[in-house]
């Protein structure tokens, strides 16, 4: 009787290997499409469901200010979206200003500053703050108006569907990671950065309020414009364009907050980007990835940290900066 040579006994463990890794991957992907399906199906039966409640009541809106609905886009895409980046500030500035309560305190990211916050520093910050948003923000929406309008109606009568919203939403993201990349690495340029970006990096501690305290160039080309030119560009309609506004303000306003809460995004990226100045200039963090500018953030222990947060133990207790950086 022949024996099976050596060489094929070992030909024959890597196909068995291949074929037990094709089926692990193969299950894998299948659940996870099946899972995927599953979630967007449950989405988009209560989309459906409630979206006979959400059209009839926009419908309604539209007959109220009929021939005034430059009130309806002003009211959607500036002071909905103004009104809870205040909210959200407002109580990240109780803990800020205060250090209660404890249970949000412990999740600082940088021990030992903004304990408090100087209250000088923070006025003078609220005010740029303020006067970002009413004399800058506030006219750019007001302009933005007639160019929706011209090119696809935001407050049309149909409200988008949910995979088109969703598909807008992906499409903002992008759009604003590519914009806001470059033009915040731009005006790191020792050109522009001592004239016009240095204002926004005196805050080397971030806290949530002074996303948007910045030098007025700086807030139109990095804040505004990325952030604006998707629903431009898409025509989108003003529900998208409330909803997107309001998120870009309440991400921007969780990445500078100063604390890794439980089940938030993590702000550990650009609050690494505060304190190292020449590190972590996107928003996503796949063109940083791309460029090569994240990668002394990848050696510290702020990228081990860099996840969502799905406890209540602060990771600074749970992964604690070596003895020589702290």
């Amino acid at each position: 009787m022949k024996l099976p040579s050596f060489s094929g006994v070992r030909e024959g463990h890597i196909w068995g290997s291949m074929r037990r890794i094709a089926f692990i991957l193969g299950s894998g992907l299948l659940l996870s499409v099946a899972l995927w399906n599953s979630v967007m199906w449950h989405l988009q039966r209560f989309w459906g469901a409630s979206g006979h409640f959400w059209q009839a009541q926009w419908e309604r809106l539209l007959w109220n200010f009929e021939g005034k609905e430059w009130i309806l886009f002003i009211t959607g895409a500036a002071l909905v979206p103004g009104l809870l980046f205040w909210a959200f500030n407002g109580l990240l500035l109780v803990v800020d200003t205060t250090g209660k309560p404890g249970c949000i305190a412990r999740y600082r990211i940088q021990q030992g500053k903004n304990q408090p916050v100087d209250p000088v520093k923070l006025r003078q910050s609220i005010r740029t703050v303020l006067s970002n948003q009413y004399m800058i923000s506030f006219p750019m929406v007001v302009f933005l108006y007639p160019f929706l309008k011209w090119w696809g109606d935001p407050c049309r009568r149909e409200l988008p569907t949910f995979h088109w919203f969703l598909l807008e939403l992906a499409i903002f993201t992008l759009i604003e990671e590519v914009l806001f990349y470059y033009s915040h690495r731009l005006l790191h340029h020792p050109t522009f950065y001592k004239r016009i970006h240095k204002k926004h990096h005196e805050w080397t501690a971030p806290i949530g309020v002074i996303s948007l305290y910045a030098h007025p160039v700086e807030h139109v080309a990095s804040n505004m414009l990325p952030a604006a030119v998707g629903p431009l560009l898409m025509g989108a309609h003003l529900s998208s364009i409330t909803v997107w506004f309001s998120l870009a303000l309440i991400i921007t306003s969780i990445s500078h907050c100063g604390y890794h809460l439980p089940f938030l995004p993590s702000p550990e990226f650009h609050d690494y980007h505060h304190l190292k100045f020449n590190q972590c200039y996107g928003v996503l963090g796949v063109l940083d990835h791309l460029h090569g500018t994240d990668t002394m953030f990848k050696q510290t222990k702020a990228y081990e940290r860099h996840v969502l947060l799905l406890g209540f133990t602060p990771l600074s207790e749970s992964i604690p900066d070596s003895p020589k950086m702290a």
